[in-house]
């Protein structure tokens, strides 16, 4: 177990430059411990020297406040499960079930790796709109949002971090808002097939090992309209390499214990085409796999499941989606942007909510929203039609009744 500093400690810094690491900038803090007499250290890597001042600099003064740097340097996740107990003071037994659910399966698998100093207004305004995006009602994100704001406020009385970033007011017009963007989902969407390869390759190259299977997720959810989990699910009995469709029957998603695999949300299975784009990365990985109609088509670099979590921190997907202009873009907007494209392409509404495994037809029909190239084409077909001379098809004027001739009587 790794040794706590006492409170107050006066801490000794340094940062050193490593190249040969990802993050080559290292800070450190040390002290000397009372009691053992032995000097301690804590240290992080950082991808730039103004980040690693910025690490010592918070090392200091949380110190200087009485937290200790094992303390400051806690994940959300397990700064919330140290602190619970105190953070949830004082509420009925009653509030801590939906809060505790909140927290357990929407505040750790979204931000639980975050540094507590790191979550910011910004990082918890994604968050919210990825709730509202797999579909989480009113209360649901209430519930989450609750339990959140309470452990950050523990922070703040922790000396952790001086403003609680998760005091969001007035958030149902946020979620209001977000439900407008939604009903556009061409709004997540990426603009085109070009634009998919800049980030699968982007993502690779800025991963460890520039993992390739990391782009090969990628372009496989695009392609197919998939979630995360549905793309860590598929097995190699699972495609049908003659027809080249996918039967998604199961999806992978964390659950007591770990991560398991379960059926797919609404329990609905479809069938989805494998289009041309993605199939030779396909049988690419049915090959590699060998006969083994359950063995994973996707899987992590060491052959472990993926989550939406794990391809975001494997890939430093908010650092590669920012520095591309895509400042809100999620993995879930990966399923959008194949629905979307689907829709451009002039897949009916029917099929569509097939291939993408909707309840509601209400649901599908946001994708169809027209978009700037189809509403020219349409004014640039009609003006053509006109000019032609032909009359509008349509409802025509019912004609008025011949009169009919007056008889006069000459005298």
């Amino acid at each position: 177990m790794q040794q706590q500093p006492p409170m107050g400690v006066k801490l000794s810094v340094d940062v050193e430059y490593r190249a040969d690491f990802p993050n080559p900038h290292r800070a450190r803090v040390r002290w000397f411990d009372p009691q053992s007499k032995k000097r301690l250290s804590r240290s992080e890597m950082l991808p730039t020297e103004e980040a690693a001042q910025a690490w010592v600099t918070r090392m200091k003064r949380a110190a200087s406040r009485g937290v200790t740097p094992a303390t400051a340097t806690m994940s959300l996740a397990e700064y919330g499960e140290s602190s619970w107990d105190l953070a949830m003071r004082g509420l009925e037994a009653k509030t801590m079930d939906p809060y505790g659910s909140g927290w357990r399966l929407r505040v750790v698998p979204t931000l639980g790796h975050l540094q507590v100093p790191t979550v910011t207004n910004g990082v918890i305004d994604r968050a919210l709109y990825g709730w509202i995006a797999d579909g989480h009602g009113r209360s649901s994100v209430k519930n989450t949002l609750a339990p959140l704001a309470r452990v950050m406020q523990q922070a703040v009385r922790d000396g952790i971090i001086d403003v609680n970033p998760a005091n969001v007011t007035g958030w149902q017009k946020t979620y209001k808002q977000a439900e407008d963007e939604l009903d556009n989902p061409r709004s997540l969407a990426l603009p085109n097939w070009e634009a998919l390869e800049t980030l699968a390759d982007a993502l690779v190259t800025r991963s460890a090992d520039q993992f390739p299977g990391w782009g090969s997720v990628i372009r496989f959810a695009a392609g197919t309209a998939a979630r995360i989990g549905e793309v860590s699910g598929v097995r190699a009995g699972d495609i049908d390499r003659r027809a080249w469709t996918w039967d998604v029957c199961r999806q992978t998603t964390p659950g007591p214990g770990g991560l398991i695999d379960k059926g797919t949300k609404g329990k609905r299975r479809r069938t989805v085409p494998l289009i041309p784009e993605i199939r030779e990365l396909v049988a690419a990985r049915l090959d590699a796999v060998g006969h083994d109609p359950t063995a994973r088509l996707f899987t992590g670099p060491r052959g472990g499941r993926i989550t939406t979590a794990i391809l975001r921190d494997a890939t430093h997907w908010n650092e590669v989606v920012l520095r591309l202009g895509y400042e809100h873009l999620r993995r879930h907007d990966l399923r959008h942007t194949g629905l979307t494209w689907m829709a451009d392409a002039g897949v009916p509404v029917h099929v569509l909510q097939r291939i993408a495994g909707h309840g509601s037809l209400a649901t599908t029909q946001r994708y169809l929203h027209p978009s700037t190239r189809s509403i020219h084409l349409a004014g640039a077909a009609l003006s053509s039609y006109l000019s032609t001379g032909q009359q509008a098809v349509g409802p025509k004027p019912v004609p008025e009744p011949a009169q009919k001739p007056h008889l006069r009587i000459v005298r």
